[in-house]
């Protein structure tokens, strides 16, 4: 049984001068060890932990009108609750998730990602990695790294686009994030043929049902595609 929290005592100020917010953390586990040591380990990086909970449920019952910035999310709680519901009703409290999630889960670390989780983090990853992954989704930012190639790579349900060549070197660059016009030069194309191909990688995801409005959207494409952080070498054609 777990009980809601606040940061019982105040931390030192975080990089960036004493006017920088204040990440603000909820640690949701059905594991009272887990929650005790990320809680712990937020609070000495000068994290404001709101709350802790063993479910989404209570969660949701003691937020209590509360913002909070990212939830750390167990990937597999024991209440029956999905995937996608748990990270679905995170998401409407205004919060980010950053899935903590054990290696071998890959279905369900797929589920998360298409659901609209910021990212996963392994629970074998040490704590100074755990809370980089913290600050980076607190950020607005999408947690880039391999976890989601791997997983994706290892779920053959998962339909990639079939992008061609100069394809996914437009996609590389730009949602690496260089500009489409710095992404044309260094390519050697004219922006408007960018463009195209930028319009034309949106299409292709659409198709497959991974639609990618915005350059988050590309930026989460193209690390479960593979394209990121690296080029494969069998990229296809060169149109």
């Amino acid at each position: 049984m777990s009980d809601p929290t606040t940061n019982p005592t105040p931390a030192e100020p975080q990089a960036g001068g004493p006017s920088a917010p204040r990440v603000r953390v909820a640690i949701v586990d059905d594991h009272e060890s887990v929650r005790l040591g990320i809680q712990a380990a937020c609070q000495n990086e000068g994290f404001d932990v709101i709350l802790t909970a063993a479910g989404v449920q209570e969660f949701v019952d003691n937020l209590a009108g509360r913002e909070v910035d990212v939830v750390v999310l167990d990937l597999s709680l024991g209440d029956g609750s999905t995937v996608t519901e748990n990270v679905k009703r995170v998401q409407a409290t205004g919060s980010a998730v950053l899935v903590h999630s054990i290696a071998d889960r890959v279905a369900s670390v797929r589920e998360a990602l298409a659901a609209g989780a910021a990212g996963v983090i392994p629970k074998s990853s040490a704590t100074k990695t755990v809370m980089a992954a913290v600050a980076t989704v607190a950020r607005g930012d999408v947690l880039n790294n391999l976890e989601w190639a791997s997983a994706i790579d290892a779920d053959r349900d998962f339909a990639k686009a079939q992008l061609g060549r100069r394809e996914r070197e437009i996609l590389h660059l730009y949602a690496s994030g260089l500009p489409l016009k710095l992404a044309a030069q260094q390519l050697g194309i004219g922006y408007s043929t960018a463009r195209e191909y930028l319009d034309r990688i949106r299409v292709k995801y659409v198709e497959v049902g991974r639609p990618a409005p915005t350059k988050v959207d590309l930026l989460r494409r193209a690390v479960e595609d593979g394209i990121l952080p690296g080029l494969d070498s069998d990229g296809g054609d060169g149109r």
